[in-house]
């Protein structure tokens, strides 16, 4: 079922929107100050290419031993860079595609899906697209070192 869905989000839009994941990458990658901003792109250009089966969740739910506040502070010194660079019309772009999708009964899946990578969009830095199993052994995993 995934791999239909992915096909499907991929007719549907998804491949403008994983052109614009691109071309974000490629000027992060030549604006030499944005390097940082590189791996971020490239993992949401993975997202959006294929966003059934897979889920972007915050490195710290992955590996919560390396949590590091002078990392998480330049984390998001990069996000609101990103945000007023490259964010909003990357958000824009998945929200749009979502809105044209959901008007046919059968987009309305990938329609949601898009939307919730309009919300990463805005706040990229920190997260990797991992398989949903693997996201959901991090947070069951993380819940028990919780309580």
């Amino acid at each position: 079922m995934r791999t239909v869905l992915n096909i499907l989000n991929f007719v549907l839009g998804g491949f403008f929107t994983t052109l614009s994941w691109l071309f974000a990458t490629l000027v992060s990658i030549v604006l030499i100050f944005t390097l940082p901003l590189t791996r971020s792109c490239w993992e949401i250009t993975k997202l959006s290419l294929l966003p059934f089966g897979n889920e972007a969740v915050h490195v710290d739910l992955l590996r919560p031993e390396g949590k590091s506040h002078v990392m998480n502070t330049g984390g998001t010194l990069l996000n609101v860079f990103w945000l007023i660079v490259f964010g909003w019309w990357l958000c824009l772009a998945h929200i749009s595609t979502g809105i044209v999708q959901c008007l046919s009964i059968i987009g309305i899946p990938v329609g949601i899906a898009n939307f919730k990578i309009a919300a990463i969009a805005l706040w990229p830095v920190g997260r990797r697209v991992v398989s949903v199993e693997e996201a959901r052994a991090a947070r069951e995993a993380n819940a028990r070192r919780r309580y």
